[in-house]
C-alpha cells in the first residue's frame, strides 16, 4: 500500500499542470457580450491598436499574477529595450499588449515575464509587418534570459548582427 501511495503522489506532481502564459488574438481578451465595432472586434482592443492579447495559465490567483512586458528590437545594429504598458483584459490574468511605436525599422520581439505567487513563466513573441507571429513565439516555465532575446532577434534579422 505505501508503494501505491508514494507512486499515485509522484505520478500526480509530474502531471500537475506549470504556471504558463498564453497568446493569441485581442479578441481573446474580451468576455462575449462586450462593446464591439461594427466588424465584431472588441472596442477596448481596437482602442489601443492591439497586437495581442496574453493570458496567465494554472495561476491559482490570476487576479493576483503580475505580468510585464518589453519591447526588444535591433535598429541598425543597436539593441534598444522599450518597457510596454499592458491593458487589463476583461477577466484576471488577461491582457492586451498594445502596439509598439517601431517606425517600419528593424526586428521587434515582445518580452513577457510573469509571476504567479513563487511561480515564474515568460515568452518571447516576434512582430512582423503583420503583428504577432505566433509560430515563432518562444514559451518558458521560467523567466527568459537576455541570450534566448538576443539569439531570437538575430534569427528574426536572417542571422545578421
Amino acid at each position: 500500500m505505501k508503494r501505491t501511495l508514494i507512486l499515485i503522489t509522484l505520478s500526480a506532481s509530474v502531471f500537475a499542470a506549470d504556471f504558463m502564459l498564453a497568446i493569441g488574438s485581442p479578441v481573446a481578451a474580451s468576455l462575449p457580450g462586450e462593446p464591439t465595432t461594427s466588424d465584431g472586434a472588441p472596442i477596448r482592443a481596437r482602442k489601443v491598436n492591439a497586437l495581442f492579447a496574453v493570458r496567465t495559465e494554472n495561476c491559482a490567483d490570476p487576479a493576483n499574477a503580475l505580468v510585464n512586458a518589453t519591447g526588444e528590437s535591433v535598429v541598425n545594429g543597436v539593441r534598444q529595450s522599450a518597457a510596454i504598458r499592458l491593458v487589463a483584459g476583461s477577466g484576471p490574468g488577461v491582457y492586451l499588449v498594445p502596439g509598439l511605436s517601431r517606425g517600419g525599422q528593424g526586428v521587434w520581439v515582445v518580452r513577457l515575464l510573469a509571476s504567479c505567487g513563487n511561480a515564474r513563466a515568460g515568452a518571447l513573441v516576434p512582430i512582423g509587418p503583420d503583428g504577432f507571429i505566433r509560430e515563432s513565439s518562444k514559451f518558458f516555465p521560467r523567466l527568459v534570459t537576455e541570450g534566448e532575446i538576443d539569439a531570437l532577434l538575430k534569427s528574426l534579422a536572417g542571422g545578421a548582427k
